[in-house]
């Protein structure tokens, strides 16, 4: 195997499809990515079983062949190159010769034929969606998808695909995140898509003119945007009915300027650390927002106007972190809180209320310890 390519248009390659290949392989081969020159054009694998990540380039192919190379290597390898042409060439004994310019480094390669096929996923088109849509659906929930695995489900995306629209769920038992589009498509599916594939999706996807098309079958999930192709394993099991647990109605109902919301927090979080997880304890009552937090580091206390607010008085308790994730992720200038008590779910919405095309968030309460 011999080709040339150009040193940037290979360096970008590498690297996104680098983003599927895991630094602890319990395989050697799996911490490679494999190469494939034929035609006119290179193209590039990485795997790690659950996700794959595929790739192709135009490049003048020598001689045609395929060999698998450490990931990371050749990626600082070829990043490091001089600007211009880049050589890879297969040598015998089992080394790659990459040059540049004056540059030039051998390197140890791995059997083609060791690295496993990516699945023949059986997957379906299902619906082509523009890069900035499907962007902003998954950067504004994906912070609620849960961190640990004692419910698989909860630890990817929920996606519901209905004629018509698109919506995106995730949870993690102390917060819900939902967001629903309009989108083109004829089909029903639910498929819960793993949190890592993405994030890895984000950082591939284009601008907000480019498209990703989605394609689903019962076990797999393939994204193609950008010259990428993502594969992914489904994550299996039950997710829950969100839609049973989101509260209806509101004895309370405040509208607040995230911006001051949210900087009010950031100060009461100084006295709060990974050990001292008290909670942040606000009343809402007649138009102003006290927010109280005491640790053993120290007290704060502030106080903020809400833009409007209706309903009865009420103190509720907050962990701070999952308040400020809300107000940070949703991306809009004013938030509206609906609450029910001090132990009811409180719901977060947009001031414009419940449209099809915005946000739905909850956060659960934190019951104060003087509290039965």
């Amino acid at each position: 195997m011999k080709f040339e390519c150009e040193k940037d248009l290979l360096s970008a390659a590498i690297d996104g499809a680098c983003r599927a290949v895991t630094n602890r392989a319990a395989i050697p081969v799996l911490g490679g990515l494999l190469l494939k020159a034929e035609g006119f054009s290179l193209t590039l694998t990485g795997y790690d079983m659950e996700m794959g990540i595929t790739t192709t380039i135009e490049c003048n192919v020598l001689v045609p062949g395929e060999t698998v190379l450490d990931a990371r290597l050749l990626a600082s390898m070829v990043g490091r190159m001089p600007a211009g042409t880049v050589r890879v060439e297969l040598g015998s004994g089992g080394t790659a010769r990459i040059s540049g310019g004056d540059v030039e480094f051998e390197i140890s390669s791995m059997l083609a034929g060791e690295y496993p096929s990516l699945p023949v996923t059986g997957a379906e088109n299902t619906m082509t969606v523009p890069c900035g849509v499907l962007r902003e659906m998954i950067e504004k929930t994906i912070y609620a998808v849960a961190q640990d695995d004692k419910k698989p489900a909860h630890t990817g995306e929920l996606f519901v695909i209905e004629p018509g629209s698109l919506t995106v769920v995730a949870l993690d038992g102390y917060r819900l995140a939902i967001v629903q589009r309009a989108v083109e498509c004829e089909k029903e599916l639910r498929i819960i898509v793993p949190a890592k594939a993405l994030q890895e999706l984000l950082k591939l996807m284009g601008g907000a003119d480019e498209e990703v098309r989605i394609e689903a079958s019962r076990r797999y999930v393939v994204f193609t945007t950008c010259g990428y192709t993502l594969i992914s394993r489904l994550i299996e099991g039950e997710f829950l009915n969100y839609v049973s647990v989101i509260p209806q109605g509101a004895h309370t109902t405040v509208r607040v300027k995230c911006r001051d919301f949210i900087e009010t927090i950031e100060r009461a979080s100084l006295v709060i650390t990974e050990r001292l997880k008290n909670p942040l304890r606000i009343t809402f009552d007649k138009g102003r927002i006290t927010v109280r937090c005491q640790t053993s580091i120290g007290k704060f206390v502030d106080e903020l106007g809400a833009e409007s607010m209706e309903g009865e008085a009420v103190e509720i308790g907050f962990n701070n972190r999952y308040l400020l994730d809300a107000l940070r992720n949703c991306r809009s200038e004013e938030i509206v809180f609906l609450l029910n008590g001090a132990l009811s779910p409180v719901k977060l919405l947009p001031p414009e209320g419940e449209k099809a095309d915005d946000f739905t968030y909850l956060v659960l309460p934190v019951r104060f310890k003087n509290e039965g």
